[in-house]
């Protein structure tokens, strides 16, 4: 029964800080929920239960990676919050809580779910929670983002409940499986329909890339991920994104099995390569610090479907990377969000010296800038590394060119923003603020940024088993 209660106890949790009338204890209850969800999975990690309500929830190794990196952040960002609704206590936290349990539920319920007509309905679960924390401002340009993101995901969601019918027409001629699950379509791969198989790869590709923020599909994330709150961004980028990346690994584990492969990872490693080449534009003379951030976001979903279309070791990679890039984004998003209060803007031309008037927040943000962009010891630099070495030991030399081209142009480009934020004096700022650094606000970044480093320098030989499995379920190499 543990995996049904990881979703309801969210849930339930939600209901409470929904009833309660007092605003103050309502942090409170988001950050014991937290902490009973990461107690939960930690259990997974000791003691794995089989599947459960008739195989519609289990745990595999995807599922695990994708699960407990959305523990890890959310905890840290529990933590934050308590810090983050102190500093505006004029805003109501009923919804805020309330929806961001909801959103711990419905990550978690994509994580086990093996029956993609489930998993299609709690990745739009996802969608309605996180609307109203993008309008947690109540201003205009949250709105507008708001819409945005429900009007774009909302189509995204449709294409991919096309698919999903695609797919239970493919299984559903003789010697098929007559089934959503997806073990059961992968066992009954040679009995599916290859051109439904086909034609619903690409619907689901576009449905749930659109969640993922992939090109040419992202046009919801720069407003969305601007105008959200920092610890929204965190979660969308570490925990949302992620569990959308899982959907397509799912996908891709039926395509596999019914002989459709190559033709998914070539779409993924197109995709991917067109991610990043879109990421490289918009970023390059970007003036807006979440922006920025958002089409980094971008960049790295292209990361994620490049590693598992080229297959081999860069699956690992990939997943690897699904890890690493979770963690770091959630510091970026988490160190920006107390730099915009610090100065009052996010724009980078009215900000200067960070680092001095936010000691540790600043210093993490330019250690978050360093790491996500794959600079060493940090964990990201190896997880690409390992997608590099897929490309060139499948002898995709232009495919690894193109990767390790893109890759410098974002660090160069990002670097003149990121230095333009952190160095220099802060008295020059236009709009200066009382907001400093304090331990619920500056500690969980710096956390998630210490373990990004020490993942860097030394990963534990059952996550690299995990990383292997993983691989291994969409065809990688272990």
């Amino acid at each position: 029964m543990l995996l049904p209660l990881l979703v309801l106890a969210p849930l339930l949790l939600a209901a409470v800080a929904f009833a309660l009338p007092a605003a103050r204890l309502r942090p409170r209850v988001l950050l014991a929920g937290a902490a009973l969800h990461a107690a939960g999975v930690t259990v997974l990690w000791v003691r794995r239960p089989g599947p459960t309500l008739g195989g519609w929830l289990a745990v595999d190794a995807p599922g695990l990676l994708a699960l407990s990196t959305v523990s890890v952040v959310f905890l840290v960002c529990a933590v934050y919050v308590q810090g983050y609704l102190a500093v505006h206590p004029e805003r109501d936290n009923r919804v805020f809580v309330g929806s961001l349990l909801v959103l711990l539920a419905a990550m978690t319920a994509v994580s086990l779910a093996q029956h993609l007509g489930l998993l299609w309905v709690v990745i739009e679960l996802t969608t309605l929670s996180t609307a109203p924390l993008i309008y947690f401002k109540h201003d205009a340009l949250s709105l507008e983002a708001t819409w945005k993101y429900l009007m774009v995901c909302s189509l995204g969601i449709a294409l991919a409940l096309l698919g999903t019918f695609f797919l239970a027409l493919a299984s559903a001629g003789p010697g098929g499986p007559r089934s959503l699950l997806v073990g059961e379509l992968v066992a009954g791969g040679p009995a599916l329909s290859r051109p439904w198989v086909r034609a619903a790869f690409v619907f689901l590709l576009a449905g749930y890339g659109t969640k993922m923020g992939l090109a040419p599909f992202h046009a919801w994330k720069p407003d969305a991920y601007g105008e959200a709150p920092g610890v929204l961004g965190a979660l969308l980028s570490g925990g949302v994104t992620n569990i959308a990346f899982l959907a397509l690994v799912r996908v891709l584990q039926v395509c596999n099995a019914a002989g459709e492969g190559p033709f998914a990872r070539r779409s993924m490693v197109g995709i991917g390569l067109l991610s990043m080449m879109v990421a490289v534009t918009f970023i390059v003379g970007q003036r807006d610090v979440k922006r920025l951030l958002a089409y980094s976001s971008v960049e790295h979903m292209g990361i994620l479907a490049l590693g598992v279309g080229l297959g081999g070791a860069a699956s690992a990679g990939a997943f690897f990377h699904m890890v690493n890039n979770g963690l770091a984004k959630s510091v970026l998003f988490l160190t920006a969000g107390n730099i915009q209060r610090a100065f009052g803007s996010k724009r980078v031309d009215q900000i200067r010296g960070a680092a001095r008037r936010l000691p540790v927040s600043g210093a993490a943000f330019l250690a978050g800038f360093l790491a996500i962009t794959g600079s060493p010891p940090f964990s990201p630099f190896y997880s690409e590394l390992a997608i590099l070495d897929g490309a060139l030991g499948g002898r995709r030399f232009v495919v690894a060119a193109l990767f390790l081209v893109l890759l410098a142009a974002v660090f160069v480009a990002m670097g003149a923003a990121v230095l333009r934020v952190v160095q220099g004096d802060p008295g020059d700022a236009p709009v200066p603020a009382k907001f400093r650094d304090a331990a619920l606000t500056a500690g969980p970044p710096l956390a998630l940024m210490l373990l990004v480093l020490l993942l860097g320098v030394w990963v534990p030989r059952r996550l690299l088993d995990l990383f292997q499995a993983a691989a291994s379920l969409v065809g990688g190499a272990p």
